[in-house]
């Protein structure tokens, strides 16, 4: 495991030291990092190419081993990993606590996606007479693709970043990873390493299976080097744009997996806003302004009635934000583009609905942000993400204002309903319909922050917010590092153990059946 660059940038210049901020006080301070030169990325990316074996090797159940051994790891050293979290992110001790909880369910999990072994889509055809002729034995299953380049989130120090779901995903399938560290947790991303590492030799595993490197040009290096076989980001569609012209350079293309932008628009119906209007105002600000407002699943937009219910579940709403306090962002670029996209809004025609007095702060302190309008009024630059602590209320009160409203907000990670028991079946299922055209996930009477680790979610869009069809979060997560390899009338010795005739421990599709797997 790599945790340390070599001691120059480039031969001839100085050492480029990398710092950390925290943003509770704005405080800036070196680290005993320095940033991974090109030399240095090439030498990592090659120690990956070689650790691609031993991973291999591990077969499933090894590597399930040692993705347990990896949450053990992480947990063993939980106090000192939230401890340096907190001082980069400014994030709650509480909230850190609960995320690093989930970046081990997340390598506990894919343990268990390992031992049930379905994901490899074993399938086996044996030789036979077909209507075509006579048929060759063919066995395909999916095998690992290689390398992988993870580039940290911002805003989930552990989850999605060097201890994260992409890493766990990446090495459960047998691919080594090389984290691009975030630049606002840099010694959060070094101790996740040294802990994954810990685990890592304690199976006696080679260096090269986990890295990390530093710096914004060691990202692009590493994305051209021709050993990485794909990569993955939690991030802006600026970082995502910049990574794929990195690798256009590539003679040989590679797959970007990315979580970008989303707004995660929320309708409460007539009848619900009615019925449970306080409860939803206490929903929806919790949902806007936890931590910070900045979760990929923050809800951007609320479309609320403009009824006697929508008045009072508005009027609990702006109680609520103009009683908060002040929201720690995670680095002072956040900061300025919240602030610079917030008055950006109130340029385009949304009026200020409710917003707390928040005093002078040394760090990066913003104050949340209600904002209202219209539906004729909601642009493209209004329905716009705005990362942080700021949500755009619509006030519709016809169907059609609401149809036409909803056409204007781009697709979103996730879509939500409130109902109540008046409302019109048929209008909600046009709603429903509509979501689900424009959404990788739908929420009923609920809220999309909080995204659970489990078999059957999808964490993911159609464009602005994923540039894949793929989830991130999830068993089937794993299937981006994977690819379907198929043997030809092998010799049974050649085959993986999953295509032999006599394997039975995971369920398998032979010549057109599926079979369970047999104890």
């Amino acid at each position: 495991m790599t945790a340390r660059a070599p001691q120059s940038w480039q031969e001839g210049n100085a050492v480029n030291v990398v710092t950390t901020v925290d943003p509770r006080d704005g405080r800036r301070r070196e680290t005993d990092l320095t940033e991974t030169d090109d030399a240095r990325v090439a030498a990592i990316a090659a120690q990956a190419s070689g650790a691609a074996q031993w991973l291999s090797g591990l077969g499933r159940l090894g590597r399930a081993g040692l993705l347990d051994a990896i949450a053990d790891a992480l947990e063993s050293r939980r106090t000192a990993l939230v401890a340096a979290a907190e001082s980069e992110t400014g994030l709650s001790h509480p909230r850190l606590d609960q995320e690093l909880t989930r970046a081990a369910v997340q390598f506990r999990m894919f343990a268990d996606v390992l031992r049930d072994g379905d994901y490899v889509e074993a399938a086996i055809d044996h030789a036979a007479d077909t209507p075509l002729g006579r048929g060759p034995d063919v066995r395909r299953m999916l095998v690992p693709l290689g390398p992988v380049a993870v580039f940290g989130a911002s805003n989930f120090p552990f989850a999605f970043s060097v201890a994260g779901g992409d890493t766990a995903a990446a090495l459960a399938a047998g691919c080594p990873v090389v984290v691009k560290a975030h630049p606002s947790h840099p010694l959060t991303s070094h101790a996740s390493a040294a802990a994954i590492g810990a685990a890592i030799r304690g199976m006696s595993g080679p260096d090269g299976v986990i890295a990390a490197g530093y710096g914004e040009p060691a990202g692009r290096a590493l994305v051209r080097h021709p050993a990485i076989r794909a990569a993955a980001l939690t991030g802006s569609i600026g970082a995502a744009r910049a990574i794929q012209a990195a690798i256009d350079e590539r003679a040989e293309p590679i797959p970007l997996y990315a979580e970008l932008s989303s707004v995660n628009p929320i309708v409460v119906r007539p009848g619900a806003a009615a019925a449970r209007g306080d409860q939803i105002a206490d929903g929806l600000f919790a949902s806007f302004t936890g931590s910070g407002g900045q979760l990929c699943t923050k809800p951007g937009l609320a479309f609320i009635p403009a009824d006697p219910g929508g008045d009072r579940l508005l009027e609990a709403l702006r109680a609520r934000v103009a009683s908060a306090g002040g929201a720690v962002l995670l680095n002072e670029r956040i900061r300025d583009a919240f602030v610079t996209r917030a008055a950006a809004f109130e340029r385009a025609g949304a009026r200020v609905s409710a917003r707390p007095e928040v005093g002078p702060d040394p760090g990066f302190t913003v104050a949340p942000t209600l904002l209202e309008i219209g539906p004729a009024e909601l642009t493209a630059e209004l329905a716009d993400e705005c990362f942080g602590p700021l949500m755009v209320v619509v006030r519709y009160r016809e169907d059609v204002e609401l149809d036409a409203a909803l056409a204007t907000v781009p697709p979103s990670l996730t879509g939500s309903v409130h109902s109540g028991p008046e409302d019109d079946d048929a209008a909600l299922r046009r709603l429903v319909d509509a979501l689900a055209a424009r959404s990788g996930r739908i929420v009923f009477d609920g809220y999309p922050t909080g995204v659970r680790v489990s078999w059957a979610q999808h964490h993911g869009g159609p464009w602005p917010s994923t540039n894949t069809v793929h989830t991130s979060v999830g068993a089937t997560s794993i299937r981006r590092f994977l690819r379907p390899l198929a043997w030809q009338d092998a010799p049974e010795w050649v085959l993986p153990e999953e295509l032999r005739d006599d394997f039975t421990a995971i369920a398998r599709r032979v010549d057109g059946r599926l079979e369970p797997a047999q104890p």
